[in-house]
């Protein structure tokens, strides 16, 4: 991590008529990191990303990706932010080398950069031998991983990723955390993890937030947090202990 912040808001809130899905999110996500976002169904989460990805226009407050304001520049912010969402979608009748062609070309790759990238890649995710394979005859888990390497082809520098290793077999989730694990370390990617998976979280964050009803209710280190929710000095507990007590609290 730089010390940087790669992500900000202030007072970010998203109202649907009467319902306010996010409630005043303050936050930041260091340039590096790898940022846990937790919270039950309807918690505020995916509208949350959807307002930094400029995918929808929050009610008031603001935000900063990348140094840009995601309401007003978003295609800049698109440009250099990757977004793999819960379900991936693809074209089934192309293979996985033709869809991350497609997507290259999207992001205006050079051609030569392209092939290497997409053999880099697909290397990365474990899909190297089924490239050449029909989308559409691919598993869940298998299209979770092409689904990375698509997000992957334009190497940006702040991914999002919604339940990443759903439908992953329990290797393809330890390659699957790895993987995310070494962008952060290596490529200096920060990644924003999204899961109801909480021991998949604890293993790999540097700090999470806990969004309930809409609002964030702590954020910070798992240790702090545990020191702070439970009064352990050690590493004598789970994040869904964590966890339970301030959604029981909220």
């Amino acid at each position: 991590m730089t010390g940087q912040n790669i992500v900000e808001t202030e007072e970010l809130t998203k109202k649907y008529g009467a319902q306010t899905a996010v409630n005043r999110l303050t936050l930041q996500i260091e340039e590096g990191e790898i940022f846990g976002f937790l919270g039950p169904n309807g918690a505020g989460k995916t509208t949350t990303i959807l307002m930094l990805l400029g995918l929808t226009e929050p009610t008031s407050g603001k935000a900063a990706v990348i140094g840009f304001d995601p309401t007003r520049e978003p295609f800049k912010v698109k440009e250099k932010v990757g977004y793999l969402p819960e379900n991936v979608g693809f074209y089934d009748d192309m293979d996985a080398r033709q869809n991350l062609r497609y997507i290259a070309r999207l992001n205006r790759i050079p051609g030569e950069v392209t092939e290497k990238r997409i053999d880099y890649w697909l290397e990365m995710v474990g899909l190297s031998e089924e490239g050449s394979k029909k989308v559409g005859t691919y598993s869940k888990g298998m299209r979770q991983r092409l689904g990375i390497a698509e997000v992957l082809i334009k190497e940006p520098k702040l991914i999002f990723l919604d339940e990443p290793t759903i439908g992953l077999d329990p290797d393809g989730t330890n390659r699957m955390l790895d993987l995310i694990h070494s962008l952060s370390r290596e490529k200096k990617m920060t990644l924003f993890l999204s899961s109801h998976l909480l021991d998949q979280v604890q293993r790999i964050c540097d700090r999470v937030g806990i969004m309930i009803n809409g609002k964030l209710v702590a954020m910070g280190p798992i240790e702090e947090l545990a020191k702070k929710k439970l009064g352990l000095d050690q590493e004598d507990y789970t994040l869904e202990e964590i966890y339970m007590k301030y959604f029981k609290e909220a």
